[in-house]
Order: structure tokens, then C-alpha cells, then sequence
């Protein structure tokens, strides 16, 4: 059923069900609370009334942490994980497996999905670079000036923090960070944070309070879905914009018994607390879309999870205890794409990517068409209405994931410290450093697995322009000449040892 039926049919049950219980009440209550509830009558009406006659869709953004491209069931790679509810978020909707980030790491890959732009254009390359800069708009910005309630939960990465060159977190005030908190970035609500320390202006019973930090000792992804859940239930009366931000599977590792039951028979460490992590964040999902459900807006919300970058595997993937803070694998898995998180590899920017608005886009849908997290603001802006800015760096996914086009090929491209990249339609080059080039034709089932540069000097060749072009105008201009840093450097030589 289409999205604007289903939505009038629900205010009209909603309408019908309030006059008769506010009927039954009046002609049961004194003349004070007769009074009071013919004023909550008329107040619930004008809300429902506003919302029935504002069908612009809600837009979720689900991002997660560090999860590989293996790591949910409807992938169909691996057998260990459980992820019923984002599966069925696949089967309402589409699973893209060329769904691309903008970068190999945090704080650059949310820039670029948050703004709509590749992040070198303003400086944001890596997380040394943090924060982002004030004069940068986010997706928020925008939709708030449309009219939609916007709202941020978990983790936000885009403030001062121990990663930034030019700050020393430790000796900057609390009144220098703020400005560049998500409540200064376009979001009304927030529920800001990571472990234990949270920046909120709402509680998770849905009541307003003055931002500020606050304590939260539970379970850190249970969090981010309690505060996602009470955002929807106090927001639903207009659209609304909520970017559900998970801290995992991201190490330090963290799981309660609830989720690492479920995997008792995984002998890994690591590999069982991901597993549990990433569980916790799949019932976080289902609670999230059950909440929907039950207030009539499932058919017009528009959905995307997302991963913001491969999974970190140490190269050798050691089973460290979950308490050894040295330990980089993260539990979580990328294949069958080569190399890990830091890289410009598949494994390191290619991710879990699914689209999904029951009301409007196909069900079913399994799409390999390239896409990339800069498409989440064009489409999202497109959906609601809002004339899509030229300074936008995506696409609107709305005529291609509705069937109504094919979407046209088109160059995505990477810059990461000494590497860079380009994917056009079949075809992806890679520089590593000074002298190291790929050309890899990814129709092949393991397109990473075969340097076809020395075949087709002529793709390289242009691929390789369209590169450089590109890099000229961004703020930090040109590509890498330097060698391999010494991460990068053991990286390409493991996961690329005949080049």
C-alpha cells in the first residue's frame, strides 16, 4: 500500500479511537476533568491533524562501528552471525553489495556521509584533522530548515578529541568543545556519547533537559537504541531525521551475557564478543522498527544502515583478551574483500549498505550497482522535498532503487594518506604510495585478487587522470607522492605480496 493511503488510513483510526475514548471519558468525569480533557482532546487533534497533513517522510540513518562487509546473515558469507531484524531491513528494501564510504576510518567516512561531500574538499582527510570545521553544513542543517525535527544518538566523532593535531583535549574548556557538538551541528535532540559519559538534552523517558553531561552506566548499545526509541516516541507528531550512531562492534570490546550467550560455542574471543555486538545493535534495530510500527510510521520512513568502514583485523587477526586495549581486531570480519579498515582495499571501504521505505521503494531488491554514503544526504533531501544543493557530491538513489531509471556509471573516488583510488563501473584503481598501481576489474568474482594494469595500460591510464584531476581542487591538493607508511607498508605487503 502506498505510503500516503496507509498514513491517512492510520490518522483516521487514530481520530476514531481518541473521540470515543475521550466520549466514554466525558460522560463519566466531573466538570474540572471535563474541562482538561476536551483541552487534551483538542490538543491530540491538532497534533494528528499536523502530521496527517505533512506526508514528507521520517529519515532514519542506522551507522555502525568497525563492522566488515561479512557481518550480517544476508550477506550469505558467513554462518556464525545473527542478524534477523537487519536481514528482514534488507528483504522490506534493498541490500547494496557496492555500498562504498567515503574513507578507511571514523572521523573522515562521518564527515563525508553527514555532509553529502567528499571530506578532502574541507580538510577532513583523517582523524588527525578533527574537528570538523563550523562552517561545514550537515544533512541536519538542511533538514531542520525544511521543517523536520532532527535528532542525533551515540557516537558522533566530528568533535574536539584526543586525535586532533591542533587541540590538546585535556587543557581545552568545556565552552571551546561545545560548538562543535552535534546540538551546535543541526540537531535538536541529542543523546551524544560513547561508554559512560553522555551529552543529552532529552532523557531516555522522552523529557526535555538542559544539555549538558550526564552518567549512563548501562550497556553502551542498548543506550543508543533506549534514546533512538525515545527520540521517535517524542518527535512522531512531524517528520523527523534521527541519525542512530552504534559504538561497536568498535573495540574496546563490550558485550553483557544477554548477547554472549547466544554465541557460546565461538571459541574467538574477539570473534564472540563482535558476534554479540553486533546482535545487541540487530535487537536495537528490530526495537527501533517495532517502535515505528506501533505508531503508524513504518510505511513512510525512509531507513539506511550503513557501516562506517571495514573491520580493523591486525592483519593476522590475533585473539587477544578483550581487556588487552593493544589488541586491534575488533572480532569482526570483511570477507571475501581483501584487506582491512585503513585501507583503500574493498575490505577497508566497502561495507553493509542497505536501503529500505516500505511505503514507496521495492522489496527484495539485491542491487551491485555502485553506491556510496555521499548519496545518503542527496537522496534524503530529495525525499524530503528540499532542492538539492549544487555543492552535493551523491546522487539521488529515489529514481534508481524505485526501478525508474538505471543510475548512470560514475567515478567515486578515495583519498587516504599515501593511497588513493578511483571505481568507475567495472573498473577500480588503486595507488599505493610512490610507484605501487592496481587495476582491477571488478566483474571478476575476486576482482582484488588480479592486477589486470599491465593489460589495459589505456583504462589505467584514464582512470588515473580522472584521479589526479580530482585531487586538484580539494584542500589539501594532489596525491601522494611518499612512500608507504610503515602500517600502510606492512598492509600491501601482506595482502598484496606479488606486487
Amino acid at each position: 500500500m502506498h505510503s500516503r493511503y496507509y498514513s491517512a488510513l492510520c490518522g483516521l483510526a487514530r481520530a476514531i479511537s481518541i473521540a470515543t475514548v475521550t466520549a466514554l471519558a466525558l460522560t463519566s468525569c466531573s466538570d474540572n476533568t471535563t474541562d482538561a480533557l476536551a483541552k487534551f482532546t483538542v490538543s491530540t487533534s491538532e497534533q494528528i491533524a499536523a502530521r496527517d497533513s505533512d506526508q514528507r517522510p521520517n529519515i532514519i540513518v542506522v551507522l555502525t562501528d568497525d563492522q566488515g562487509y561479512a557481518d550480517l546473515g544476508a550477506q550469505g558469507v558467513l554462518s556464525d552471525v545473527q542478524t534477523p531484524h537487519i536481514d528482514q531491513l534488507a528483504e522490506d528494501g534493498t541490500r547494496m553489495t557496492s555500498g562504498y564510504v567515503t574513507a578507511p576510518q571514523c572521523t573522515p567516512s562521518r564527515a563525508g556521509l553527514i555532509t553529502g561531500k567528499y571530506q578532502q574538499r574541507f580538510g577532513l582527510d583523517d582523524n588527525r584533522f578533527n574537528p570538523m570545521p563550523l562552517q561545514e553544513t550537515t544533512l541536519a542543517d538542511r533538514l531542520k530548515n525544511a521543517g523536520y525535527t532532527t535528532g542525533m544518538v551515540g557516537k558522533w566523532h566530528l568533535e574536539i578529541d584526543k586525535n586532533s593535531q591542533d587541540y590538546e583535549i585535556a587543557n581545552t574548556p568545556i565552552e571551546q568543545r561545545v560548538p562543535f557538538f552535534p546540538d551546535q551541528r543541526g540537531f535538536d535532540d541529542v543523546y551524544f556519547g560513547y561508554v559512560k559519559t553522555w551529552w543529552t538534552n532529552f532523557d531516555i523517558q522522552g523529557n526535555t533537559l538542559p544539555a549538558q553531561h550526564r552518567k549512563n552506566t548501562n550497556y553502551r548499545l542498548d543506550i543508543v537504541t533506549d534514546a533512538s526509541i525515545a527520540f521517535i516516541n517524542r518527535q512522531k507528531q512531524k517528520p523527523f531525521f534521527l541519525y542512530t550512531s552504534y559504538y561497536g562492534p568498535h573495540v574496546p570490546l563490550s558485550a553483557t551475557d544477554r548477547y554472549l550467550s547466544r554465541f557460546s560455542s565461538v571459541t574467538e574471543t574477539r570473534r564472540q564478543h563482535a558476534l554479540a555486538m553486533i546482535a545487541a545493535i540487530d535487537d536495537g534495530v528490530g526495537r527501533i522498527r517495532e517502535t515505528l510500527d506501533s505508531n503508524g510510521l513504518s510505511d513512510n520512513t525512509l531507513i539506511f544502515f550503513i557501516s562506517d568502514n571495514g573491520a580493523p583485523l591486525g592483519i593476522h587477526k590475533l585473539d587477544l583478551p578483550v581487556s588487552d586495549h593493544s589488541g586491534e581486531w575488533d572480532g569482526s570480519l570483511n570477507d571475501p574483500m581483501v584487506g582491512e579498515k585503513g585501507m583503500l582495499s574493498e575490505a577497508g571501504i566497502r561495507v553493509p549498505f542497505i536501503v529500505s521505505w516500505p511505503g514507496t521503494l521495492p522489496a527484495g531488491v539485491v542491487s551491485d550497482t555502485p553506491v556510496t554514503t555521499l548519496d545518503v544526504a542527496t537522496t534524503s533531501l530529495a525525499a524530503a522535498g528540499v532542492e538539492l544543493p549544487d555543492e552535493l557530491d551523491g546522487v539521488n538513489l529515489i529514481p534508481s532503487l524505485s526501478g525508474d531509471t538505471v543510475l548512470g556509471e560514475r567515478p567515486l573516488y578515495w583519498r587516504f594518506w599515501n593511497q588513493a583510488a578511483i571505481r568507475k563501473g567495472s573498473w577500480k584503481f588503486l595507488k599505493a604510495g610512490a610507484g605501487t598501481e592496481f587495476l582491477f576489474n571488478m566483474d571478476n568474482t575476486t576482482p582484488e585478487t588480479s592486477n589486470v594494469l599491465s593489460d589495459y595500460p589505456d583504462i589505467a591510464d584514464e582512470l588515473r587522470q580522472q584521479l589526479s584531476s580530482w585531487a586538484v581542487d580539494l584542500h589539501r591538493p594532489g596525491l601522494s607522492d611518499s612512500t608507504l607508511n610503515n602500517k600502510e607498508k606492512d598492509w600491501y605487503e601482506h595482502y598484496f605480496p606479488a606486487n
